[in-house]
């Protein structure tokens, strides 16, 4: 129970920036997200692991550094806590403008390349042996993501999280439609990024 009321917490902080952000058209938006991701990561990193992304989850289960049997409460702790993040900035700062989806494809590969580059950091700081106990994980996250943001925000929004995909629809940030083509793609690239962080770390 502590870890997915830390996948909570992480996931709903991490929401906060990217709703206020967006709704408010914010120009700090990449590093307003990219340092509550890192302060969330360190906060929630010794209980949970720190997460608070669903293609995350699904590329540290891959690794076996994740039960099988939690990974179906993580992925709802951090959906809670995106959707009930995301009803609170409506309730403060209202909805934002939906943006429709007019070249799904140029979308798509943004959000692959950038969920992959994001699973890829967390595989390598976060679960490699040669990495262990460093203390510039959370900044390595935090920073692929706000990277990310300046590389494809233009192209795609930058979600790289399904959990953030769900918010951006209840903010009227997202069509449906998109909100289901980026939990997809996410999860492919997560899943994707550690096959081939296995088969690298093997050799």
């Amino acid at each position: 129970m502590n870890k997915l009321v830390a996948e909570f917490i992480g996931t709903f902080f991490l929401v906060q920036a990217v709703g206020y952000a967006a709704v408010t058209d914010s120009p700090h938006a990449a590093l307003v997200i990219g340092l509550t991701l890192m302060v969330m990561v360190y906060a929630g990193g010794h209980i949970s692991g720190a997460h608070y992304n669903p293609a995350i989850t699904l590329a540290i289960w891959l690794r076996g550094k994740l039960p099988q049997s939690d990974v179906l409460p993580y992925l709802a702790a951090q959906i809670a806590g995106a959707v009930v993040s995301a009803f609170l900035v409506t309730h403060f700062r209202g909805a934002g403008s939906e943006t429709p989806l007019t070249q799904p494809l140029r979308a798509a590969g943004a959000e692959f390349l950038g969920t992959f580059a994001l699973a890829w950091v967390v595989l390598n700081v976060a679960t490699a042996k040669g990495t262990a106990g460093n203390c510039y994980f959370g900044a390595a996250i935090g920073m692929t993501v706000a990277s990310g943001i300046f590389l494809f925000g233009g192209i795609s929004g930058a979600v790289f999280n399904p959990a953030v995909a769900v918010a951006g629809g209840i903010l009227n940030l997202l069509p449906l439609q998109t909100v289901a083509l980026y939990t997809v793609v996410c999860a492919v690239a997560g899943l994707a990024a550690s096959k081939l962080f296995l088969r690298i770390e093997k050799r």
